[in-house]
């Protein structure tokens, strides 16, 4: 959704508080495709803070559907955002760096929701999703879901330092 700035750039001290949508409904990156199951409108605060430049503070809620990280069972998950950056309108003529990290959420005198959102989200992405604390995955033989029950495969795996140990034991058994 793009919302219209240029009443907030072009009046000073002008402040606009409204709700924008937020229109996706899956969302996409580099660990794939992730579908949106609740979200809340996005709570905006458009504020003018001089020499053409506005500050944006929003707040969202989002709920998406994520693969468990050991299990792959699907987990709900959700983002409970906040967030405040400065905009710079198109005819600023101080440019800073952190502005132009900005520029991908304005499009003109318009600022893209979508994207500043999208952006908030990989900011807050977690390091690890688990549907429970102790969940303890898949089986690495069988496959088998280890939350539902044991899966009886022989899980013993052999020290390689103690292989050397083992050779002389196989030699002396051929004796």
């Amino acid at each position: 959704m793009l919302v219209n700035l240029t009443d907030v750039f072009t009046n000073e001290g002008q402040v606009q508080e409204l709700n924008a949508v937020y229109d996706a409904d899956t969302f996409t990156n580099q660990l794939g495709t992730f579908s949106v199951k609740e979200k809340s409108p996005v709570a905006l605060k458009l504020s003018n803070i001089g020499q053409s430049k506005a500050l944006v503070e929003g707040s969202v809620k989002l709920t998406f559907t994520f693969p468990c990280d050991r299990c792959l069972r699907d987990v709900d998950y959700t983002f409970d955002l906040s967030f405040e950056n400065e905009v710079a309108s198109p005819d600023c003529t101080e440019v800073d760096a952190d502005e132009d990290d900005l520029s991908d959420f304005m499009e003109g005198y318009h600022l893209n929701v979508d994207e500043l959102v999208n952006n908030e989200i990989l900011l807050n992405w977690p390091m690890k999703i688990l549907c429970k604390e102790d969940c303890k995955g898949i089986c690495k033989i069988c496959g088998k879901n280890l939350n539902d029950g044991d899966c009886g495969c022989d899980d013993f795996v052999p020290d390689p330092r103690m292989a050397a140990i083992k050779d002389i034991f196989n030699a002396n058994k051929e004796v």
